[in-house]
């Protein structure tokens, strides 16, 4: 059975980070990409990139729709090696938070959860407020992984896509998917 990862895009600014997990979910072998956009994830994904619809279900091996809360990735019986939300926008963090599985996006996050398999939430707001603060405690209590995308400028990015990939490779590292995104650090420079 093929490594399947549930790729969720919501409507924080940063699609760019859930289109380029899914380019490489696409490209590596034994990987089987299941996705779920919100409304406004969709918005950000025209917006940001000016993509359609089409090009970015392309990508994924599986496309779900948002209100198919009966869906497969819906079910703890639905094997999966965890789930990442890029970007995970402050709405849907609280929502998961909370436990409102309201859509398929949330409704998956909490099978995940209450499975112990792995959530990754690449979460995108600055400033946070309290209320952010406290729902980021909350979802790491649970067991989520709060993995906001930061570049990391010691390894020198030469370019805006530098620093993306770079933030995707800790978003795979967590999900144990072997890439070449970016360099690791040696403690002496790259490797």
């Amino acid at each position: 059975m093929p490594q399947r990862i549930i790729v969720a895009i919501s409507g924080a600014s940063g699609a760019v980070y859930g289109v380029r997990l899914l380019q490489v979910l696409q490209q590596t072998a034994g990987v089987e990409s299941h996705l779920v956009v919100s409304g406004a994830g969709w918005r950000n994904v025209q917006e940001e990139h000016g993509l359609q619809r089409a090009a970015i279900e392309a990508l994924a091996h599986h496309v779900h729709d948002i209100s198919d809360v009966g869906a497969a990735i819906a079910s703890g019986s639905f094997q999966c090696s965890g789930m990442v939300v890029a970007p995970c926008s402050m709405r849907t963090l609280a929502a998961i938070a909370h436990g409102l599985s309201d859509n398929l996006l949330t409704r998956a996050a909490d099978v995940v959860l209450k499975e112990r398999r792995r959530l990754v939430l690449m979460v995108r707001e600055s400033p946070l407020s309290l209320i952010h603060l406290r729902n980021l405690v909350s979802v790491t209590e649970a067991g989520a992984i709060v993995c906001p995308p930061m570049p990391a400028f010691y390894l020198r990015p030469r370019s805006v896509d530098d620093i993306v990939d770079f933030s995707v490779a800790r978003a795979l590292d967590l999900l144990d998917v072997p890439h070449t995104l970016a360099a690791r650090w040696n403690g002496q420079g790259e490797e």
